[in-house]
């Protein structure tokens, strides 16, 4: 079994429109998640630094990230970042460029954890719908080039859409957990925030972080899943 969570940190800036990555950590350690996968982890501008620094997430929290080597003191690459227990072995690890009009990417990585080789994709995609489906093309594409692995892809997809749209092409080849609704965070309404499993693999449990730290640490909920490998 692997806990495995998502969560838009929104910069570290919460409701109250305060960054406090301290906050964003307590909030990561209260998932008590394997795996987790953060977007606009990495301020925009500038040098675009992560906004939970290194010596932080090192010394209050049992989270390494995943080295991307993309930029200096950055967390990953467009704000995607994934972190990973300190026990966790890190076997390979990638970024993928996607198609867009704004900056947009995705980033993997394989581990090993708890007797378990797992891929793990971490992405934030487009507002728009057409080039959301296009990303969800080239991410699908880029795994059929890869060595087969039991593969979790989550992130926010930034679909409102139940059916439609880039959850239609995801859902031809990956199953949705059913986390539940992640935005906004003090009135949640839609399921922006998505965690999907190969057919290797399957959720045995799932939801939405709804602790008050939550709450406040950003406009988007954490979501996590239980995923085990499935039965045969």
């Amino acid at each position: 079994m692997m806990r495995v969570a998502s969560y838009n940190i929104r910069k570290a800036i919460g409701t109250d429109r305060r960054r406090r990555p301290e906050r964003t950590l307590e909030v990561l350690n209260e998932i008590g998640a394997d795996v987790i996968a953060l977007q606009e982890a990495d301020r925009r501008f500038g040098a675009r630094i992560g906004v939970i620094p290194l010596h932080m997430l090192d010394e209050h929290s049992d989270y390494i990230h995943v080295p991307f080597d993309m930029r200096a003191n950055s967390l990953g690459w467009h704000g995607n970042a994934i972190l990973v227990r300190k026990s966790a072995k890190i076997i390979r690890r990638e970024v993928i460029h996607l198609p867009a009009l704004e900056p947009r990417g995705a980033v993997l990585a394989d581990i090993a954890l708890n007797g378990a080789t797992m891929r793990i994709v971490g992405m934030h995609l487009d507002l728009s719908g057409l080039w959301r489906r296009r990303q969800a093309h080239a991410l699908l594409h880029h795994l059929e080039a890869c060595a087969p692995m039991p593969t979790v892809m989550m992130g926010d997809l930034n679909e409102w859409s139940r059916q439609s749209g880039c959850l239609r092409d995801f859902g031809k080849h990956f199953a949705f957990a059913d986390c539940g609704k992640s935005f906004h965070a003090r009135r949640p309404v839609a399921m922006l925030d998505r965690i999907m499993v190969s057919p290797h693999l399957e959720v045995a449990d799932s939801g939405v972080h709804l602790s008050a730290a939550a709450r406040k640490a950003s406009d988007h909920l954490p979501i996590w899943a239980d995923i085990m490998h499935a039965s045969i």
